[in-house]
This record gives structure tokens, sequence and C-alpha cells, in this order.
């Protein structure tokens, strides 16, 4: 599914138009984006926790030369999935 599927599905569940839908959308990932990238965790409960992590430097090769190189950390967004979001993915249908 993607965004404009999602937009018109949340709009029909919601009974709101799909513009509106589309900026809460937009305003929810947004302030999702701005919230890890200043290294707090938002919290879902029953949904999961999205977090800021360190990837650590680590080596690895120019493709093109097969020159070798250190690839520096960084910092990652992490997901994490709560227990009710997993256990609705496994169910079997």
């Amino acid at each position: 599914m993607n965004k404009a599927e999602f937009v018109e599905k949340l709009s029909e569940k919601l009974r709101c138009p799909k513009s509106q839908t589309e900026n809460m959308l937009d305003a929810t990932l947004d302030l999702i984006q701005k919230t890890v990238s200043k290294g707090e965790e938002v919290k879902l409960v029953g949904f999961g926790s999205f977090t800021r992590t360190e990837r650590k430097a680590r080596p690895g090769r120019n493709p093109k030369t097969g020159e070798y190189a250190e690839v520096p950390g960084m910092p990652v967004p992490r997901f994490k999935p709560g227990k009710e979001f997993r256990t609705r993915v496994s169910k079997k249908n």
C-alpha cells in the first residue's frame, strides 16, 4: 500500500476529506521525524516506538575500485513494534 492508498482508506475510516487526512498524516510523520532526530523517543502504546540509535563505524569496500575504507558511524532511526502490533502481524488469517 502506498501513501495515496493509505490516505484514501484512512479518510474513509475517519469520514473526512482526503486533503485533510493527508495533512494530518503529513503532520504526524513530520512530528515523529523531528522528535526522533532530536534524540527523543516516540512511544505509541500498542503500536511501537521510534528511537534514534548510533550505527557503529565499520569497514567497507568501494564496489568500483575494490578499495577498502572505513564507513563512519552515524545516527539512524529505529522502529520497535509493540506487543499488540507483533501479535496482529503474526496471526494467521
